[in-house]
């Protein structure tokens, strides 16, 4: 499978993306991204033959063979992956190297995770990410690094911060995009949700109990009048089916964020200026922006909290100029606090 690249007006492919050894690459070494020129990936081997896929821009990395101090390590969502060639290159022009990572089963790293006989874009314990995180920042930290900067959008921004909180001195800095504190339903729902999968999850873990509705992601997809292209076989056009034990997982997780997490780095959290069910991409469409104020403070003891006025649930992909107004205020901050 060969999806397109992210951008509607996406950068020409090129053969200076390849290793620099002059080797035909290996399966772990850097090879050209279909993201084009300028973006290079390598497969991250994991625990139990597990595979995770790092992305990095190339321009950002070592200029004149000195890294950048600073590197942003961007995690995606729920049924997504790394399709943002315009994020990199505006930390880029801030002086942070960019890396991203397509956890294990997203995007990228899809192929393996269903040859072993797993359901895509899901595991039975989110936990389990925490490696594909160890496994990348180490990646990021041999290059020379000398500060990372975590990022999480949505699912990744529930990850994120726990992994932050389990690993101390892993990451400089936490920022979170759209971060998933709670499940987006009615607080009597979420308790009958919690129930039911804790009861069904130990006796049929695959079990189907929900399923993530598509409009968001079409309205984004430029077949359907957004801005963005990307691989409908990698963030789904159809309803994606939410299994029991992977909704425990995240149930359970945020439940653990919920009674704090000490964070002892700095950390920014920012959100759209309101939801709603039916305005994609000007509003959070898909979680309650509501609940991510409410949470945010119990992450640590330096949190600081943005509004973007306009913004769709990845604030990345909002309108302009709401997602300018997103990256220039995470490389305010960053400049400020890292």
């Amino acid at each position: 499978m060969t999806p397109p690249p992210g951008h509607a007006n996406p950068p020409s492919s090129s053969t200076d993306a390849g290793p620099t050894t002059g080797q035909t690459a290996g399966p772990t070494d850097w090879r050209p991204d279909l993201l084009g020129d300028g973006f290079e990936a390598r497969t991250l081997p994991l625990p139990a033959g597990a595979e995770a896929t790092l992305v990095r821009y190339t321009p950002s990395v070592a200029p004149d063979g000195r890294p950048a101090r600073g590197a942003v390590l961007a995690v995606h969502g729920f049924v997504d992956y790394f399709f943002h060639p315009h994020v990199a290159r505006r930390f880029a022009a801030a002086g942070y190297a960019f890396y991203a990572l397509d956890l294990r089963g997203h995007g990228r790293s899809w192929d393996a995770h269903v040859a072993a006989g797993h359901d895509p874009n899901q595991v039975r314990d989110i936990a389990v990410y925490a490696q594909d995180l160890d496994a990348a920042a180490a990646v990021v930290r041999d290059a020379g690094h000398e500060r990372l900067i975590a990022q999480g959008h949505s699912t990744g921004g529930l990850v994120v911060p726990l992994w932050a909180a389990a690993r101390p001195g892993r990451t400089d800095a936490v920022v979170l995009n759209s971060p998933w504190f709670l499940l987006n339903k009615p607080t009597a729902t979420r308790w009958a949700a919690t129930a039911m999968v804790e009861a069904v999850a130990p006796v049929a873990p695959r079990a189907v109990v929900s399923h993530l509705v598509a409009d968001y992601a079409l309205a984004l997809h430029a077949e359907h009048g957004g801005e963005w292209e990307f691989d409908p076989a990698w963030k789904w056009h159809e309803p994606f089916a939410v299994r029991a034990a992977w909704l425990r997982s995240v149930l359970r997780s945020q439940r653990r964020l919920a009674r704090g997490l000490d964070l002892d780095v700095p950390v920014l959290v920012l959100s759209s200026d309101r939801s709603s069910r039916d305005e994609h991409l000007t509003t959070d469409s898909v979680l309650d922006v509501e609940h991510m104020r409410a949470v945010a403070p119990v992450l640590g003891d330096d949190v600081s909290y943005m509004t973007i006025h306009g913004g769709a649930h990845d604030l990345a992909l909002s309108p302009a100029p709401a997602r300018d107004e997103f990256l220039d205020a995470v490389v305010g901050w960053l400049d400020a606090s890292v």
